[in-house]
């Protein structure tokens, strides 16, 4: 198990500190046993007591040694795991974060090492403990009357035959169930993070649906589930009762006596110790269940962590930063081996122009723009910024040459100030007001209750258009030599459209901008217009030079119109 490596020597002897306060909390009730033996016998009964008294402080130290060095062992662990999953997760492709979405990452970083507490600072040493007493009560009562230890343990036995039927298949279940618990997590985050661009346009219904959606797969599978292991488990629990327990040791040991097969004095250590299986026991299944769930969590961490990262650009090679050539040559790419989405891509965008992305949904558009982020690292063939290969551009000088302006809009729960001043920190408030009023968006943020001071997600929510032209004015801030633009007017309405697409405007200015667009009626204008299908390039023109072609294009735009 990856990340337990680094406790591993703490948790053995957490284990056999544990293992001794076991055994030490056992031998004051086989004293008292022996003791009670004893005086039915006639025997010296002293030293029992001695044993019995003196077992309780080792019990107490070495319990308390186990804890101790469990708990700062986990301590140490979580501090190791979540520094190395944000410096891992950071370096990760960010085409690997948006497919998993913001739930899955908040669950390897956030849930699954806190679910290595339970396991490391506990579940470990009840498991311990569920084992050795009853282990050791069995070897004692064995060496008392092995006939009677047998039929003392029968209605054990029959618990975990129940317990083992719940848990069949157990596995299988926990893997659904964490799908499950992802999918639920993902869509709640996202729901929140956007409810206010769904209210603010009338979508209410449609954005509760993959939430509506999530929660009743989860609520389904929990109640699947629970029908399915709690009629078992309930049987494993009644036979397993303390009272049961009493109840065959009566009956048996009063048999047994009658019949010569037992003496009074040595059913006293079946009363004492046979009753008080069932405690442990049970905690032997509630334990296997912590640790299967903590294997699970130590494994989907040990699974984020193996992921590869991408490789960091040397910067051997100098990159001007402006004005910026960039070239997809022969670019293949596919998310696995079995899939390509992207075949034989070659294109060029000359400095300072527009060249628009236009297809089908699902063609590749977005694919291909986000191997120029490097969002992912292409298959085979090479992405080029002004001659050198991005994957040789160290990740920080890549963004300072490369900019996006997404359809999918992120603000940061902080100050307007500093969420457009994102990408350019040392920016002052003059340079952030100058990139706001071009963004078309100062009106609106000096209208807020701080103005540029405001926290946004608090009170105060923006619009989808208003969200996005914060967006356009981090990008201008930014001042980037290459843009991204992926349909930068998704969420708008109609009068928000048209100030994003006059800021697009004052954006584009002396960039080279590569646009994902939907609506080809906001790119007739661009330089290269480029056809994607089926992660291939079929046509590529002006927009009059396609029409003219009467190919793909044209039959796209005499749709759209």
């Amino acid at each position: 198990m990856l990340p337990l490596r680094t406790v591993r020597g703490r948790l053995l002897l957490g284990i056999a500190c544990q293992a001794t306060a076991a055994l030490a909390g056992v031998t004051p009730f086989i004293a008292v046993a022996e003791t009670g033996r004893a005086l039915l016998s006639g025997e010296e009964w002293l030293l029992y007591v001695v044993v019995g008294i003196a077992a309780l402080p080792v019990r107490v130290i070495s319990l308390t040694a186990a804890t101790t060095l469990t708990h700062f062992a986990d301590n140490d662990l979580q501090l190791h795991l979540r520094r190395e999953l944000a410096r891992h997760v950071s370096r990760l492709p960010l085409g690997w974060l948006s497919t998993r979405g913001s739930g899955a990452v908040k669950q390897a970083v956030h849930d699954d090492v806190g679910a290595l507490h339970h396991l490391v600072a506990h579940a470990l040493l009840d498991l311990v403990s569920a084992l050795v007493i009853p282990i050791a009560a069995t070897v004692y009562l064995v060496t008392v009357n092995p006939l009677m230890t047998v039929i003392t343990l029968v209605p054990l036995a029959l618990g975990f035959a129940f317990r083992s039927r719940a848990m069949r298949n157990v596995h299988v279940r926990m893997a659904e169930y964490h799908h499950a618990t992802e999918s639920l997590n993902t869509a709640s985050v996202e729901f929140v993070h956007g409810i206010a661009v769904v209210k603010t346009f009338g979508q209410t219904g449609k954005g509760h649906n993959r939430f509506r959606e999530a929660a009743r797969t989860y609520g389904k599978f929990v109640s699947d589930w629970a029908e399915h292991v709690t009629p078992p488990l309930i049987r494993s629990q009644i036979v397993q009762a303390p009272l049961v327990a009493l109840v065959v040791v009566l009956t048996a040991g009063t048999a047994l006596s009658a019949a010569g097969l037992l003496t009074p004095a040595d059913l006293v250590p079946f009363l004492v110790l046979g009753t008080g299986l069932s405690g442990p026991a049970l905690a032997i299944g509630y334990s296997l269940q912590e640790l299967r769930a903590g294997r699970a969590a130590a494994d989907r961490i040990s699974t984020v962590l193996a992921t590869p990262a991408l490789r960091e650009g040397t910067g051997a090679a100098p990159v001007p930063i402006s004005p910026a050539r960039v070239e997809f040559d022969s670019v293949n790419f596919g998310y696995d081996a079995e899939t390509e989405v992207l075949r034989s891509i070659d294109l060029v965008l000359e400095p300072g122009t527009v060249t628009a992305l236009v297809g089908p949904s699902g063609a590749g558009k977005s694919t291909l723009a986000g191997l120029l982020g490097r969002f992912h690292d292409v298959s085979e063939g090479s992405v080029r910024i002004n001659g050198v290969d991005v994957r040789d551009i160290p990740s920080a000088e890549l963004y300072r040459r490369v900019g996006f302006v997404l359809q999918d809009v992120r603000l940061l729960n902080t100050t307007v100030l500093d969420n457009i001043r994102l990408a350019s920190p040392e920016a002052d408030e003059a340079a952030v007001v100058l990139a706001a009023k071009a963004a078309r968006i100062h009106d609106r943020i000096t209208a807020l209750p701080d103005g540029y001071l405001t926290v946004l997600g608090d009170d105060v929510h923006l619009s989808g258009g208003e969200a996005q032209r914060v967006c356009i004015a981090r990008a201008l801030l930014a001042d980037t030599p290459v843009l991204v633009l992926d349909e930068a007017t998704s969420f708008a309405d109609a009068e928000s459209e048209a100030e994003i697409q006059e800021a697009v405007g004052e954006l584009a200015v002396g960039r080279t901008v590569l646009v994902i667009a939907h609506r080809l009626t906001t790119v007739r204008e661009a330089d290269q217009i480029v056809v994607l299908e089926d992660g291939v390039i079929r046509e590529r023109g002006t927009h009059d030079d396609l029409l003219a072609a009467d190919g793909a294009y044209a039959s796209m735009w005499t749709v759209t119109r």
